[in-house]
């Protein structure tokens, strides 16, 4: 192998090592996207099977439906399945309203519990994955460490491009995307379903 790939598998090795170390560590930068303003706390949320969401004023369908995936992702980090519907730690979710703007949303996580707050139901979501994005591995088990998280996106239109015209796609590919994209709090989807090398709807 000659030696220039050496040193760039060496250095790879080296990212990636760091890359890793730092999700496991209370560092703030796995965040993604970055948020705007983080002030990092003492101590750690411990999230085991008595953790709970409680929703506090405006509720409907597309909250619900947002709150449900959150647990059931949960579930998957943490291998724990099956959650307690009531007392025991809580992330208290309040939002004013129904709406797609504003999509700033505040986070607070104490050892106590965790608090999310949005005007809208967008906002809220955005926050349902910055807290999935936050659990760690701790001495205590699985936890969130104690932060304030005040976040809003910087650019409005956030998109992202799939060609299945000339590159088609399964659907199943296209909402593994759609999960992604909401995971990195995208919010435009441009679908380009048409043109000279595919027709992809029916007309």
């Amino acid at each position: 192998m000659p030696l220039t790939m050496k040193k760039t598998s060496c250095a790879l090795v080296v990212f990636l090592v760091l890359s890793v170390g730092s999700v496991q560590s209370d560092d703030m930068t796995s965040i993604v996207p970055l948020p705007r303003r983080i002030a990092s706390g003492t101590g750690v949320f411990v999230l085991d099977r008595d953790f709970h969401v409680r929703v506090v004023g405006h509720r409907d369908p597309r909250l619900q439906d947002a709150i449900d995936r959150f647990m059931t992702r949960l579930g998957k980090l943490t291998g724990i399945h099956r959650f307690s519907n009531e007392g025991g730690a809580t992330l208290e979710v309040l939002c004013e309203r129904d709406g797609e703007t504003p999509e700033s949303y505040v986070l607070d996580v104490s050892e106590q519990g965790a608090r999310l707050e949005a005007d809208t139901v967008v906002g809220i979501l955005r926050g349902l994955e910055t807290m999935l994005q936050l659990v760690r591995v701790s001495d205590q088990g699985f936890a969130v460490p104690s932060v304030r998280i005040e976040d809003e996106p910087r650019f409005p239109w956030r998109g992202l491009l799939i060609d299945v015209s000339r590159h088609f796609q399964p659907l199943d590919v296209l909402e593994r995307n759609l999960d992604a994209m909401a995971a990195v709090k995208l919010n435009v989807l441009h679908w380009h379903l048409t043109d000279d090398q595919g027709f992809r709807i029916e007309s």
